[in-house]
């Protein structure tokens, strides 16, 4: 594809994205309505905040004057309309920025977009590009609107509160003029308007992250009962954010009887597997060592038509290989964890295993097992586990049994995962007796200290 010129759009796939932006500069984005606001501090993605409560957009790291950001625009909430690319210097001006420019790239590595910037001046922040919803799909605008008055100026003109004292206050939302129908079509305005009043203060709001919108539809037949939400209810308020692991657009692979199925370029650490298998005979699944050896079975079932979700982990070649034993035609979904179900005070019943996640306050689980065989539960604790390429340690089982039974059993403060390991039948679950999260690590002890405004570590720079 060729150099998009100032002003330009496409179309982009609706997919996670990947957007290098070049040329020495910090990075930052911002999530905004169809207003061009931000809601509040928590929409701006910066090298000091590099992850979006809902997980949809984060920073991740940069090399030889590149700095790339991951868009995953299928996570993207429905509040969000645009996500702008913002470029800036912490000294000079961006005319010394050598090959500004911003590119995105599909999964595959395909370029969908590119805009090099030959016309920026003494201006020290800039939007590079956007990233709008149009016609049911995304677009990508080159922009290149600079700000003279550097970050501030920026942020003015997109709802941030510039503040530099007080507490963190959640802007209100802005109205829509009643002659207006819709929004819209979303354009950088070449003339900034004046700062629009300051909202009233309000208490803040912990963002609730919200689940990861890829449909789910095995083939064949289902649990018997209502089909329950395939990623489960949001997180209850007050959860900490979600953002352990990569974010990827869901892989489907399907076929018939025993096969060895390969995945490649995914994000190492754990990922969530989903297979549905029709047929009444065994179902097996191992991952397989870069030297096509079995390890650890993932599944073990003769469950007639199996259906269940299992917790391999991705090596650091992000090359994911799996054995599969099936009698009878099967479907396979590879997803993130942030796809996972939510467990939360509302019931939840589903059959076979599955990784659900618990991002609340200290809580009982209670699960009612219906099948005959094994039923293993297993938890992992992630509040202290800062590598997302791995697991961490688990503890012993939560619930090692056999048979029908009833089980209550208690669950620390999240991000935790519940990993129903064996669970050959239908089960129900939920949480009971929820307790307001702390806000922190489980380990942490004394008082919390106060936490700086997101939005003062972005602009300090452009204060200097």
């Amino acid at each position: 594809m060729g150099d998009m010129v100032k002003g330009a759009n496409t179309f982009v796939p609706t997919v996670a994205l990947r957007v290098a932006v070049r040329g020495g500069v910090d990075v930052a984005a911002l999530l905004l309505t169809e207003w061009g606001r931000v809601r509040g501090d928590a929409d701006i993605v910066f090298h000091g905040a590099p992850v979006h409560p809902s997980g949809a957009v984060r920073l991740v790291g940069g090399e030889d004057g590149t700095v790339w950001l991951e868009a995953g625009l299928t996570a993207t909430e429905e509040e969000v309309s645009r996500v702008l690319v913002v470029a800036s210097t912490e000294g000079g001006a961006l005319r010394d920025a050598a090959g500004l420019a911003v590119e995105a790239f599909a999964p595959d590595g395909t370029s969908v977009a590119r805009y090099a910037v030959t016309d920026a001046g003494g201006e020290t922040a800039m939007v590079l590009a956007e990233l709008y919803r149009r016609a049911g799909g995304w677009k990508f605008r080159a922009v290149g609107q600079g700000y003279p008055d550097g970050l501030e100026g920026l942020a003015v003109d997109h709802g941030v509160d510039v503040a530099a004292e007080g507490p963190p206050v959640a802007p209100a939302p802005v109205a829509a003029p009643p002659s207006m129908t819709k929004a819209p079509e979303a354009v950088t305005p070449a003339i900034r308007p004046a700062p629009a009043p300051a909202p009233a203060p309000a208490p803040p709001v912990a963002p609730v992250p919200a689940p990861y919108p890829f449909p789910i539809e095995a083939p064949g037949k289902t649990a018997s009962g209502p089909a329950p939400d395939p990623f489960g209810a949001a997180a209850a308020p007050g959860a900490p954010d979600w953002t352990f692991g990569g974010l990827f657009a869901p892989r489907t692979r399907s076929g018939r009887g025993n096969d060895v199925i390969t995945v490649e370029d995914l994000p190492p650490g754990p990922v969530v597997v989903e297979l549905a298998v029709d047929g009444d005979g065994y179902t097996g699944l191992w991952p397989l060592t870069r030297f096509n050896k079995e390890e650890s079975s993932l599944i073990n079932s003769t469950q007639e038509d199996f259906r269940g979700r299992v917790l391999p982990v991705v090596p650091s070649n992000g090359r994911l290989r799996l054995k599969l034993r099936a009698d009878g035609p099967w479907e396979m979904r590879i997803l993130p964890l942030a796809a996972a179900r939510r467990l939360t005070e509302e019931p939840l019943e589903c059959e076979g295993p599955d990784v659900l996640l618990h991002t609340g306050g200290a809580a009982d689980a209670a699960f009612h097992y219906r099948g005959k065989d094994n039923f293993i539960v297993h938890l992992y604790e992630l509040a202290d586990h800062d590598d997302p390429a791995t697991l961490p340690e688990r503890r012993r089982s939560a619930v090692n049994e056999i048979g029908r039974r009833r089980e209550t059993f208690p669950l620390p403060e999240g991000p935790l995962i519940v990993h129903l390991r064996m669970a050959d039948g239908p089960w129900r679950g939920r949480l009971k007796d929820v307790q307001p999260h702390s806000g922190r690590s489980p380990h942490d002890s004394g008082p919390r200290p106060p936490q700086p405004r997101r939005a003062q570590g972005w602009l300090r720079r452009g204060r200097r």
